[in-house]
């Protein structure tokens, strides 16, 4: 299916639209252009050059050309749950160890995808993540929100230690 090319330089050659795929951050169109090539035996040859393009940025449409019938791939819509409530985390916990001195933090428990977790660290569970939180020298982060999620837990939800009420 022809649609125009915006080569670098401005000029506008007609190419040829293969596909269409949707990404979250916008479209990109799967597009080819012919060029010419010089194969080893010194011979020019036509060839077809294809790349993905972002089509505001790179394409134009070709006057009357309908481009329903173009292979596309869309994303899932997100599901009821997910527009309302928004993307899930990831799950588990992340240790970092600080190898602090005495009277310090040694380590730090963090949600999975926190930007101040290592990288690479293994995951923990619930479980794992509570017990790392109750050893001295063990803080929770707060950037992340592993504090606010697991404190309760720890120490109960009304604010006192979660032993038994008995």
């Amino acid at each position: 299916m022809p649609i125009r090319v915006v080569l670098p330089d401005g000029q506008e050659i007609v190419g040829r639209l293969y596909a269409r795929r949707q990404l979250p951050e916008g479209w990109v169109y799967l597009v080819s252009i012919p060029v010419y090539r010089n194969p080893s035996d010194g011979h020019v040859e036509s060839v077809e050059y294809r790349m993905w393009l972002r089509p505001q940025d790179h394409l134009r449409p070709v006057e009357g050309m309908s481009y329903e019938s173009v292979p596309t791939e869309r994303i899932e819509p997100p599901s009821l749950v997910e527009q309302i409530l928004g993307p899930r985390r990831p799950s588990g916990w992340v240790l970092e160890k600080l190898g602090g001195r005495s009277g310090r933090s040694q380590a730090v428990v963090h949600a999975a995808d926190c930007g101040e977790a290592p990288r690479n660290a293994p995951r923990l569970t619930l479980d794992q993540a509570l017990d790392a939180a109750e050893r001295p020298g063990v803080r929770l982060c707060s950037i992340c929100g592993a504090a606010q999620e697991l404190d309760p837990v720890l120490r109960g939800f009304d604010g006192e230690s979660g032993g038994d009420d008995r």
